[in-house]
């Protein structure tokens, strides 16, 4: 009896270490990050109008990495891979975009009437060639590492990665008279896309009537963006929730197996999977591509990594979770760049990572689930 009453308060007094070790984590970023912070608020008091400026920057921003984040996502809640390679995924579709604005001589002197149309049929072209190529990737340098331990399919990865990337610094050698200049006579510096959307502030009437008081500049371009980006979220997530096949998508993420025993072809699901989210990296490429006016090779490395990040935060694996995360990143960096410093950028985006992490190790939206075997 006196034993167990021994062990008993040996139990009770036990430490809960990992508890304090959060906290901690929690009081020292909190701490570190306690004077910046302090100095935005009274920022952004002072001047509310750069704020909204800066919010409506991340809000554009934030719309293209959700596009992106998705393929993570998308991919991993499915065979629960990292697919390192879909920045450059991302990145080929700027450049395959270009390309094609090239070949159909497309500039801001085309008429309207010529140039929307042709416009939405790039899009579409480069959408297609980016699913391909995703699903070309998956077929020929992860479906035979499906079984295999988990480090074999995130090395091939990484090497399909460095693959894209050096076909991208490939590709800016094409100097074909058809292309009509676009890769520009240096085969590594970055490349000009044509203006094709105008850059014309469209709160400007505002300012008219209310004066210096209101002055905000929110274009034609940040409106493309937006609209495009939140009509493919919308499309992916209805046809993912209200479709017969992104509920097989759904069973598959669930339990392959069983998928499969109830007569789901999951490599058909995969497949489809890694479609979708080359789709849409690539109308990601071309949108970055009209609204920054430059593309080049290494593209693909920042905005992957900060898609991945977006991914993680909002919960991977979880299609709201990532177009939650991509739009607080995009927030986030655009009020870092404005009220800290564009060199502390990474370094803050990755700090709140971490502190969320910490408190939510599975993301915003994340759910605690058990790997799949």
């Amino acid at each position: 009896m006196a034993s167990e009453a021994v062990g008993s308060n040996f139990q009770k007094r036990v430490i809960p270490w990992r508890t304090i070790a959060r906290v901690a984590l929690v009081v020292f970023f909190v701490l570190f990050l306690a004077v910046p912070l302090f100095n935005i608020l009274v920022q952004m008091v002072t001047n509310p109008q750069l704020l909204l400026r800066q919010l409506l920057i991340g809000l554009t921003n934030g719309a293209y990495i959700a596009l992106i984040a998705l393929g993570y996502t998308l991919v991993y809640g499915i065979v629960e891979l990292i697919n390192f390679a879909h920045g450059e995924v991302y990145m080929i579709g700027a450049f395959f975009s270009l390309t094609l604005v090239g070949l159909f001589s497309l500039s801001d002197e085309t008429p309207y009437a010529t140039r929307i149309p042709l416009m939405l049929l790039i899009l579409v072209l480069t959408m297609l060639a980016t699913a391909l190529l995703n699903a070309a990737i998956e077929r020929f340098a992860y479906r035979r590492l499906r079984n295999a331990p988990r480090l074999a399919p995130l090395i091939s990865a990484i090497g399909v990665s460095f693959v894209l990337q050096n076909v991208g610094l490939l590709w800016g050698y094409l100097r074909f008279p058809a292309f009509n200049g676009v890769m520009g006579s240096n085969a590594v510096a970055p490349k000009s896309y044509p203006q094709l959307i105008p850059n014309d502030n469209l709160l400007a009437p505002l300012e008219g009537v209310f004066g210096e008081a209101f002055r905000l500049r929110f274009t034609t371009k940040d409106l493309v963006v937006i609209v495009v980006s939140a009509t493919l979220l919308i499309a992916l997530y209805t046809f993912v929730q209200r479709t017969k096949i992104g509920k097989a998508m759904r069973a598959t993420a669930q339990d392959r197996d069983a998928s499969a025993l109830m007569g789901i072809d999951v490599n058909r699901t995969i497949t489809l999977a890694f479609l979708l989210g080359g789709a849409l990296a690539g109308a990601a490429g071309m949108l970055v591509g009209m609204y920054n006016g430059t593309v080049v090779y290494t593209l693909g490395f920042t905005a992957g990594l900060r898609s991945f990040t977006a991914a993680v935060l909002g919960g991977i694996g979880n299609i709201l979770g990532a177009m939650l995360g991509g739009l607080l990143i995009g927030l986030i960096s655009a009020l870092s760049d404005q009220y800290i410093s564009t060199e502390w950028t990474n370094a803050v985006v990755f700090g709140i990572l971490v502190i969320i992490l910490v408190l939510r190790p599975n993301g915003l939206l994340g759910e605690d689930v058990q790997q799949k075997a």
